[in-house]
């Protein structure tokens, strides 16, 4: 039972750690070639976003309510690419902790 206690404990801190770690790796995605990058922690944390100025060029738009419609679809996407990597990221993290734990219920993996 003591050994148990032990393995519990050190997968506790195992999990801790991973948990620690996701929340300090940043994690990109992209969209529209590159025209907008989000950055997110592991765990989901959205940290930054770059626009790159030929995404907002009026005159490649018809109107400005188009170029905002543009611009906010390829803002969601490139938050949506980077919460992916961030999903992998963790899959690749807590999966093994998970598998030790035998597959309980109510973890994301």
């Amino acid at each position: 039972m003591q050994q148990l206690l032990q393995q519990a404990q050190k997968m506790q801190q195992d999990l801790a750690l991973a948990q620690e770690e996701l929340a300090a790796t940043e994690v990109e995605g992209q969209a529209g070639g590159g025209l907008v990058k989000a950055t997110v922690t592991g765990s989901g944390e959205l940290r930054a976003l770059v626009i790159d100025p030929k995404a907002v060029d009026p005159e490649t738009a018809d109107s400005l309510r188009e170029l905002g419609e543009t611009l906010a679809d390829l803002v969601v996407a490139a938050v949506q690419a980077a919460n992916e990597n961030a999903q992998q990221l963790q899959q690749q993290k807590l999966g093994p902790l998970a598998q030790g734990l035998g597959g309980m219920p109510g973890l994301p993996f």
